[in-house]
């Protein structure tokens, strides 16, 4: 069963996947800088502490970052 936090999760990340577009399609911010961003965001999870659960979420956070970094979802598209 989908929760109300995942759907809030799911919609923040389409809103800042969309953000993170139109900042580049504009010009505003070029692929790297949008790249150092999303490597800041999973750096602040890679540095959490917190209990066994907190950081299994945590993880799951920088894995997410890592593959949409990886797999260019927000940036470089073809």
């Amino acid at each position: 069963m989908v929760t109300a936090n995942e759907h809030a999760g799911q919609a923040a990340l389409s809103i800042c996947e969309a953000l993170l577009l139109a900042l580049n399609d504009h010009g505003v911010l070029p692929e790297h800088e949008i790249v150092g961003v999303l490597r800041d965001a999973a750096a602040t999870h890679e540095n959490a502490t917190g209990t066994e659960t907190e950081m299994a979420r945590h993880r799951a956070v920088v894995a997410l970052i890592n593959a949409i970094i990886d797999g260019g979802n927000s940036i470089g598209r073809a």
